[in-house]
């Protein structure tokens, strides 16, 4: 006789998310910190005032859950999509394809207007400073999670 399926046997959902205000942003950062990315994974349309990173980004959602069944820790990709760019200045960031870039925190500058200055601070000092016409965000994930290659959490030393 085959056995009822159990909610913790489903597919975890992905995550669609946008930002419009400082408070989604702040949910955005904690969810993308320690996501890792090669420096080839960012492209600029200028045209579009898009900005995309296409980031491998670590389960926070699921960590917690992951230590007390004694499983694996997850990663799973992800696309950010920063709309109604102005411009992109890069400090400490090599765009070299070999690059690999390690996302710590996302921080928002306030400007006049509604505008402002979106900071992608990374590991290593490097740091994009986006400035934006408005908060317009997407945090998409866009394939399945699959083990974290460590098969640890991110750790950060006080």
């Amino acid at each position: 006789m085959p056995q009822d399926a159990r909610f913790a046997d489903a597919d975890p959902a992905p995550l669609a998310l946008m930002a419009e205000d400082e408070q989604d942003l702040r949910i955005l950062s904690a969810l993308l910190q320690d996501a890792i990315l090669p420096a080839s994974e960012m492209s600029y349309d200028h045209r579009g005032r898009t900005l995309a990173l296409l980031v491998n980004r670590f389960r926070w959602e699921d960590a917690e859950q992951a230590a007390a069944e004694g499983r694996d820790y997850e990663r799973v990709r992800s696309v950010l999509l920063i709309r109604d760019v102005q411009r992109v200045l890069s400090d400490g960031i090599s765009r070299d394809a070999d690059t690999v870039l390690e996302l710590l925190a996302m921080v928002w500058q306030p400007g006049p207007d509604g505008t402002g200055r979106l900071l992608l601070e990374f590991a290593g000092d490097g740091t994009l400073a986006v400035e934006l016409e408005c908060i317009n965000i997407d945090l998409r994930d866009v394939t399945r999670p699959y083990r974290a290659v460590s098969g640890k959490a991110p750790v950060h030393p006080e």
